[in-house]
This record gives C-alpha cells, structure tokens and sequence, in this order.
C-alpha cells in the first residue's frame, strides 16, 4: 500500500470515528438498527395515594387509563416517593438524590411548627448547582418540556433555569388557588398558592379545569415537538386540596357510593400512630376507613382521563411504540379525603401510606404487558434509570442515590438497593413528628427524633405496621439504627435544632 493510499485510509479512519461520536443521542441503536431515542414521558400525580387506582386495589374510584398503562407496562407493588410530602420528593426525581442530601425536606417553605426542638433548616429552592435530569437530557439533544406543579422556589429557580426548554404554569405554587378557571387569580392567597402565570388565564374560560388545561398544553407540546426525542414532566396539581370537581362527575359518584352501600359520611379510626409536639387532643392519626368522597372520585377521573388524553396522542402521532411513560406521586393520600388502607398513616407521616405510590412503568418492547415488580424502588432511580433508557452513560456523580433499575423492567427481580431512607427534621401539620427511617429488605425501623424512641416492623407479614417488634428484636434495631445514622451522616443530614 503506497504512503499516500495509509494517508487517505487513516485520515478516512479518524473522520469517520469523528462523525460517530458526535451523533447524537438521536440515533440509539439497541438491537443493531439505528433507531429514533426514545421519548420520555413522566406524570406526576399529587397527593394520589397507592390505594387511589383501581389496578391497586380501589372499587371505588374510576382509573381506566392508569390501569390501562398498567396494563401496557409494568406495575410496581413496592414503589416509592423520595418523601412523604411534595417539593422533596419532586427534587429528587430530578436530581437521583435523597431530599436529605438536597436539604430539602420538607414542603416549600416548610411547616412553622416546633415542639420539643425547632425545626431542622432547609433550602427554598432547588439550587442552581444541582444538575437536573432535564439538564442532562437537554444536552444530549433531547428537547425538554414541563407543565404544570414546579413547587422548587420562586424566580429565578423555575423549570426553565433548571433545564427546561419550556415551562407552563410552574412556579413557586404548591396548591392552585382554584381548580376552576381563573384558577384563583385574584384571590388574596399566601405567598406559596395560587397559579400565577401570564397564558393560563387569557386563553382559558369558564369552567375550564386545571388538569384539562394542563393537558391540552401538552397535547400542543407533544404535536409540536413530535419530531425529535423530547422529555416531556407532567406534573398535575391533582388530586392536591383544594377538592373541586366537575359537577357531573360528583354526582356520578354520590350515585355509585348508594349504590355500592358505601357510609354516606366519612368514617374514621385511631390508627395508633402517636402524634410529636403537638397540642393534646391531636395524638393519634385518624385514619379514613373507606373510600367514599364523590368530590374525590370525581378529581381522580377527572386526572385519569387526562392520562388517557396522553396516551391516546402518543398513539394517534405513532409515537407510543419508541414512548416511554412513567406514572407515580409525589406522597401519600391525604388521611381525611382517602383511605390509605391497607398501609397505615398517609401524607406526611413515616407509615407505608405516606410514601409508597402507584409507580407504573410501560417502556415499549421490554416491559412485558401487564407485568408486576415487587422489588423496592425509590423516586431517585428515575434519573439513572430515564439516561439508560435514553442510551446515555451514567452519571453517578449526579445521581448520587439513585440506581438504574433497567434490569427490573426487563424482568430480572434481583434487588437493586440495600436499603432505602427517609428523614424528615420538622414537625407536620397533620400531628407527625421529627423522624428517620430506614428500609432494609423486609425490615422497616422508624426513629423518633423527638424522643429517641423506635419502632420495628417486618413489612413482609405486616405491611399495615400494627406490630412493633422493637422490643424483642433489640439486635435487628441496633444494627438498623447503625445503618441510619451513618447515613445520615454520610448525606450531612439537617437535623431539629435544640432551642
């Protein structure tokens, strides 16, 4: 071969490794062919406890879609939110670490209370030098869409400073003022509710609710950006307080519960749960023994049907086959609107019903249709789990708590955590208490704060955590509170502050 021809032949060579690596993620092969990455779609219920869908178990309440996506994909039994309230666990979805590690753990701005301590310290927002999933995926060529609940801090640390190509509606807002159109605007509502964003209000009309309209802002977004691999956070403000529904739905369901023989009013039993730093008289959690509330009913079909609407786009544009949808909570039912049954406790309490959520996964052309996971899962393999998807390497140094649970939906059921965690430094409006909690295999241990006391359950044989088995399993609580304490030192954990 002549100098010239190894000249042209290795010049050939390094053009060619030149083009190859900077594909973009665009073109992912993963069975041999070059084919389009895939879209990500992920929707984020509020408040939807793990009861709240009819493929977990509810009678009552309608949730065609949701069961349908089930249906389609795979359905996790032992799936969990980062947290038992919102802007944690929505902080760390998008970053794949514990809210203890973000030091955001609790709702923004946080609970006032105290009792025995003050309570811990936290951010108000999700700081600019963590590194956002969307951030990641934008990078790599993904176009990024959010609509709807943000809830991470006010301006400027909104979805667009945080790795979004576009935000509608989200901003410091945790609850809308109103599900109904104008949403509130113009009520005299504290800092931290009301949506107060430019577009929702001109082009919307009487009668129009949130979710519908969260909805048809991302149908616009889905069409419009059907050409290219787009993320796409939908994130509901449903099924959050206030409850408002549409009125033909509630009496839809006010016919169902006489029909059903459900109570007519709302039944409520001690669960035992012993309330920290608060008044006598609120000591224990009353838990809802059924689900009955027609208004309730009616603002889960109303998010469920949205999901449909999502669905149904995805299919009418021949994108659901290279789509992949998530669908989970940010937290647990809350206890005086929906029964959280068979878990104890709820929204803002250490129980399985304040943090393990619907999570059902469809990935087309791996997840088998209608398949169950009972391995554990946390909100913080989302990220990991969304850059394997997407043919991204990982990133570990950013998803520092986070694995990918890849493996899960192929059908492997090997463990993929150790343990998972749990802290919350503050005392909570509905009677809950400073704590830290842990989950190793079967064993759960949560640790008062408060008074250093603990409980110990097998969630194996007991998932409802009525029997505590802290005093007869003194080992099996030392060698989890060692666990728990190293980790909250290793994550710089905030802590109640002494007064």
């Amino acid at each position: 071969m002549s100098g010239l021809q190894n000249f042209i032949n290795q010049t050939a060579c390094v053009i060619a490794l030149s083009i190859t690596a900077s594909i973009s993620v665009a073109d992912v092969s993963t069975t041999g062919n070059t084919k389009l990455a895939p879209n990500i779609v992920i929707i984020l219920a509020d408040d939807l406890a793990w009861a709240d869908v009819g493929c977990y178990g509810s009678k009552f309440y309608e949730t065609r879609s949701i069961d349908r996506l089930a249906a389609e994909g795979m359905r996790f039994t032992n799936g969990y939110a980062a947290h038992m309230s919102c802007s944690p666990s929505r902080a760390a979805l998008l970053t794949g670490r514990y809210p203890a590690r973000l030091k955001i753990t609790a709702y923004i701005p946080g609970p006032k209370l105290s009792g025995k301590y003050l309570p811990g310290k936290m951010k108000m927002e999700l700081p600019f030098e963590e590194v956002t999933l969307a951030e990641v995926l934008k990078q790599s060529n993904y176009t990024t869409l959010f609509v709807g609940k943000w809830h991470l801090g006010d301006a400027p640390f909104l979805p667009e400073k945080q790795g979004f190509d576009i935000n509608i509606a989200g901003n410091r807002s945790g609850a809308p003022g109103s599900y109904f159109w104008p949403y509130g605007r113009g009520n005299n509502r504290k800092r931290y509710h009301g949506i107060e964003v430019p577009g929702l209000y001109e082009k919307g009309k009487k009668g129009e609710h949130l979710c519908d309209r969260l909805t048809r802002e991302a149908l616009k977004l889905i069409e419009t950006n059907k050409n290219k691999p787009f993320l796409l956070y939908l994130s509901f403000y449903d099924v959050h307080t206030p409850i408002q529904a549409k009125k033909p739905l509630i009496e839809k369901y006010r016919k169902k519960a006489k029909q059903m023989g459900l109570p007519q009013q709302a039944t409520f039993k001690s669960d035992g749960s012993q309330a920290r730093g608060t008044k006598p008289g609120n000591r224990q959690n009353r838990s809802r023994q059924v689900q009955n509330d027609p208004a309730y009913a009616a603002m889960i079909e109303t998010m469920d049907t949205n999901v449909g609407r999502v669905l149904n786009k995805l299919e009418m544009l021949n994108l659901d086959e290279n789509t992949v949808v998530i669908f989970t909570s940010d937290n647990g039912g809350y206890p005086p609107i929906t029964s959280n049954l068979p878990f104890r406790g709820g929204k803002g309490w250490a129980y399985e019903g304040g943090v393990r959520e619907p999570w059902i996964i469809k990935w087309p052309g791996v997840t088998q249709p209608g398949s169950k996971c009972h391995v554990p899962v946390i909100f913080t393999d989302l990220f990991p789990t969304v850059l394997e998807m997407a043919g991204l390497p990982l990133r570990p140094d950013l998803h520092l708590d986070g694995v990918s649970i890849t493996s899960l939906l192929k059908g492997n059921n090997n463990p993929v955590h150790k343990d998972l965690f749990w802290h919350y430094p503050h005392y909570c409006a509905y009677g809950c208490g400073p704590f830290s909690t842990i989950r190793s295999g079967n064993w759960k241990l949560i640790e008062w704060l408060e008074d250093e006391s603990v409980e110990l359950f097998d969630l194996s044989i007991d998932r409802g955590e009525q029997n505590n088995l802290a005093e007869t399993m003194p080992e099996k609580v030392q060698e989890l509170l060692r666990k728990l304490h190293q980790w909250r030192k290793d994550v710089d954990a905030n802590m109640p502050i002494a007064r």
